[in-house]
């Protein structure tokens, strides 16, 4: 369901755009398309997790199962467990930006990337018994690989800002909001078995990320010092996520099993620099200089 609200949101965005490059409000006055100018900025932060989230990243890529082996005649499921650190609660995010201002008004994508985060593995295998009908071990022992427990995500918000300050203020405060998507990728320590409910038909999870979509709301407020074209700002906010639950191989991981919601909850800090392009009425100006 969240899959096809992040779906909509794309939809209406693209939507609103097309419409918004065609339209003839320009025409008959609404705005003044010599007055518009282009900007990119680039930023990072820190972000720290809401309990939600932290659960999430701290239950999912530990998740364990049986183990079995792909190939040969053994088809015993076995058992192993190995320790791993946990994830900490705030983590180093990068963003891009691109958009326009008119006036006052700006509106742009924010493109960001969380950078991987690890949980190393304690050793290169995992020593795993293998059980019976009843549970009970069977004497059989062997060794499956373990990796390292690892998450990243990202995603990219459609913003609207306002310069409350005016146009061209040298310092300015922009409180803006926006909808988007975000990206969840985890990669699991083990090839461990993943079982359908109905059908019991087993498979393996491989040596990959696995990965489920999320739709976004973002809120932030950004303290700006502009320099004519060049800006630094710095900048803090809420971005709400609500992730689905992840398919592997075909299945839904229940993450709920894990005693943890599907919250992808931060609120960031951080620092970004920008580049504001020159509107064709003031490269107009310059020409008559």
């Amino acid at each position: 369901m969240k899959t096809k609200i992040a779906s909509l949101c794309l939809a209406a965005v693209f939507s609103i755009l097309a419409f918004a490059s065609n339209s003839h409000a320009a025409e008959e006055g609404f705005y003044d398309k010599d007055h518009i100018r282009g900007f990119v900025s680039f930023g990072g932060d820190f972000r720290g997790m809401f309990t939600g989230f932290h659960d999430y990243v701290n239950s999912v890529p530990f998740a364990v199962g049986g183990l079995k082996y792909k190939t040969g005649a053994d088809t015993s499921i076995y058992y192993g467990a190995a320790k791993y650190s946990k994830f900490n609660k705030y983590y180093p995010n990068l963003h891009f930006n691109i958009g326009a201002q008119y006036k006052q008004f700006l509106t742009w994508f924010s493109i960001n990337f969380a950078i991987t985060q690890i949980s190393e593995r304690p050793r290169s295998t995992v020593t795993a018994y293998a059980l019976d009908s009843t549970g009970v071990p069977n004497g059989n022992i062997a060794s499956f690989p373990l990796y390292d427990a690892r998450w990243f995500n990202y995603g990219a918000d459609w913003m609207f800002g306002w310069k409350t300050l005016g146009e061209d203020a040298f310092f300015n405060l922009i409180p803006a909001v926006g909808i988007g998507f975000n990206m969840m990728n985890i990669h699991f320590t083990s090839n461990y078995v993943v079982t359908n409910k109905s059908s019991k038909t087993e498979t393996i999870m491989r040596d990959r990320y696995y990965s489920t979509m999320a739709a976004t709301f973002n809120a932030e407020l950004e303290a700006r010092l502009q320099f004519e074209q060049f800006s630094i700002g710095l900048y803090g906010g809420y971005r709400a996520v609500r992730y689905n639950e992840l398919d592997v191989e075909g299945e839904k991981l229940d993450t709920h099993s894990f005693n943890t919601d599907n919250d992808g909850d931060t609120w960031f800090v951080g620092l970004r620099i920008g580049w504001t392009f020159l509107s064709p009425w003031a490269k107009k100006q310059q020409d008559k200089i």
